[in-house]
């Protein structure tokens, strides 16, 4: 690895890595408690467990290429075509893939947002292409809201020619859209993706949204827009709701004349036996839904009751984790990890700084651990001078 590739990866590097902290503290990697990745709590669905115990048996297999029994449960799932979907090794492959197969010239990305967009952007780069990235800074005064109007409205701006981009577009023919967006939890109402989503079409430049979070508020979703729109492309995630992070399988939707095209720049073979057996298992399981909900419900009053009781500032969540507040948020991580404790420090998004911090939703034993961790750092004990006795 060259030492820009190192830069990069350390300029975006995110949580979840529970194996490097395990062996910092020397503790198993199950002692770690990571409040770093936003992952359902519940964990893997005994239904999901009991169909990958029934096919671990035909790993022999090469896995589906074309992943049809699965596409075909998510049209089933969904409402759409299962010609329209195209199956990844989480979504993340599908950011990456996207990029390089339409390779924009001039992207735009609100931040704080997910990394992976600019990264996805800048990996796709070469010699013969290179492109502008535009950021539209949210505002914490507007609890990080993005703004229909402003957004469109910088997807128009103009820009003059640089030196990276002699020949840039005269508009943005790419803009990336976290919804819920990460790490601020905040959920864009459907109507007003789809105002977005009717600019980007008229401006011929490719909306990207990103529903990683969406199944938390699943009647928001603007995928069976997609159908109508030719310039619009949904990416979604088994991941977060489903639990299913170590399998990696995502899955987007694009428009029907855009899917070959971002099929042709596809890697075989990367979503496994597996992954494609859980992923239709879990579809199917309405119980573990009921069960997400409810427990998402409970545990975020919890934790929001808690944080006012710390004076911690925390931002309104529509997804599965809460962004905060802490003036002395970087010692707070640092005093976390030596419990063994995972966090999100903020630091390294733009827009934020080191008085940010995102903690996922958990189970109430960790939840009850994280807040009895913030007392101890927020509120320690009053010391009294040792009054000696006769």
């Amino acid at each position: 690895m060259n030492e820009g590739t190192k830069d990069l990866c350390n300029q975006f590097e995110h949580g979840g890595n529970i194996y490097r902290l395990a062996e910092e503290l020397k503790i198993q990697e199950r002692q770690v408690i990571d409040f770093s990745t936003s992952v359902n709590p519940l964990g893997v669905s005994k239904k999901v467990k009991a169909e990958i115990r029934k096919h671990l048996k035909y790993l022999h297999n090469y896995p589906d290429p074309d992943t049809k029994r699965l596409r075909k449960r998510l049209a089933q799932y969904l409402g759409i075509d299962h010609e329209t979907i195209l199956c990844g090794n989480g979504s993340t492959e599908l950011i990456y893939l996207t990029a390089r197969a339409l390779k924009p010239e001039r992207v735009l990305i609100p931040e704080p947002t997910s990394s992976e967009y600019e990264r996805a952007v800048l990996t796709a780069e070469s010699k013969e292409h290179r492109a502008q990235i535009e950021f539209l800074i949210l505002k914490e005064e507007d609890r990080f809201e993005i703004k229909p109007e402003e957004f469109i409205s910088a997807l128009q701006e103009e820009r003059t020619s640089s030196l990276l981009t002699p020949h840039p577009s005269r508009f943005c023919d790419m803009a990336f859209l976290c919804n819920p967006n990460n790490p601020t939890g905040k959920l864009l109402k459907r109507e007003d993706v789809k105002k977005i989503a009717d600019a980007t079409e008229e401006l011929a430049c490719y909306l990207v949204v990103d529903e990683a979070f969406m199944d938390f508020c699943p009647d928001e979703s603007v995928i069976k827009t997609v159908e109508n729109n030719r310039y619009l492309i949904v990416l979604r995630t088994m991941t977060n709701y489903h639990a299913l992070s170590g399998l990696r399988i995502g899955y987007g939707v694009f428009p029907p004349g855009l899917i070959e095209k971002v099929r042709k720049y596809k890697e075989p073979w990367t979503v496994n036996n597996l992954a494609q057996r859980a992923a239709v298992t879990a579809l199917k399981d309405k119980v573990y839904r009921k069960e997400t909900y409810g427990l998402m419900q409970q545990e975020k009053r919890f934790l929001e009751k808690n944080f006012r009781k710390l004076g911690v500032t925390f931002f309104p969540s529509d997804a599965n984790f809460y962004l905060l507040k802490i003036n002395n948020a970087d010692e707070i991580s640092h005093g976390l990890r030596r419990k063994g404790i995972l966090v999100r420090d903020c630091a390294n998004f733009k827009g934020l700084n080191n008085t940010y911090l995102r903690v996922a939703v958990k189970s109430h034993k960790e939840n009850s651990i994280l807040i009895k961790e913030l007392t101890s750092i927020l509120q320690p004990p009053s010391v009294h001078p040792y009054q000696g006795g006769k």
